[in-house]
């Protein structure tokens, strides 16, 4: 079944209420710092970004990239990249299942270094290309499918207000809270990074996001996921 038409009928209206809403001077700075450091991590992280590629190329063939349709600000949908970290065909069979169901399965698709690419959110670094090109930020709302958009305005009617920022490469929320949190504690942070973002709550959320990331790639090294 073709959801589209729904989507888009659904994220029309959401879209003209977060181009109304008012940019902050502070957004201009945010996206010069986007930029810079989204660089700079590019450079810093080549030879990884080389080496990761190439490994999912030798081991499990094209594609190295998966691309995910995702909502961005103003309710525009963007490609979000990450490294592949499933077998090729595996969100189609995935597709059906959700909850614990979808945990299990998912746990059988994965590539050679799938799991440890996601354990310590390598994966992620090609989302950096989706900063630099202004889809993304480096600090915001994490970037939700458009049908799950759809559901969730519909449960939680200010899910909308997401839409006024970039989604991010890491969130408010996800420093704060970690990945256990419901939807609506999560919605609660986001909407407070919305009110209160600034240069200084972002560079703390940067920092707070390398700490945890790092940890998170050190256990990875020393114990595989199960």
């Amino acid at each position: 079944m073709n959801d589209r038409p729904l989507e888009d009928t659904l994220l029309r209206g959401y879209t003209r209420l977060a181009r109304e809403s008012r940019q902050r001077r502070t957004d201009v700075a945010l996206r010069v710092l986007d930029v810079t450091f989204s660089l700079l991590f590019l450079v810093f992280a080549l030879p990884a970004t080389v080496l990761i590629a190439l490994t999912i190329l030798v081991t499990s063939g094209r594609p190295i990239f998966y691309r995910g349709e995702r909502v961005g600000r103003a309710g525009r949908f963007y490609a979000m990249l990450k490294f592949r970290t499933l077998r090729t065909g595996a969100e189609e069979r995935l597709g059906p299942h959700l909850g614990s169901e979808l945990v299990e399965r998912t746990r059988a698709e994965y590539t050679l270094i799938g799991r440890w690419l996601r354990r310590t959110q390598l994966d992620e670094l090609p989302q950096l290309f989706n900063v630099l090109k202004g889809d993304m930020s480096l600090v915001g709302p994490r970037p939700i499918r458009p049908r799950f958009f759809a559901q969730l305005v519909d449960e939680l009617p200010a899910y909308w207000q997401r839409l006024v920022v970039r989604p991010g490469l890491t969130g408010f929320a996800q420093v704060r809270r970690g990945y256990e949190t419901s939807m609506a504690e999560k919605l609660a942070h986001d909407l407070e990074w919305i009110a209160d973002r600034s240069v200084g709550l972002y560079l703390r959320t940067l920092f707070a996001t390398g700490v945890r990331v790092l940890g998170q790639s050190l256990r990875g090294v020393v114990k595989p996921r199960a």
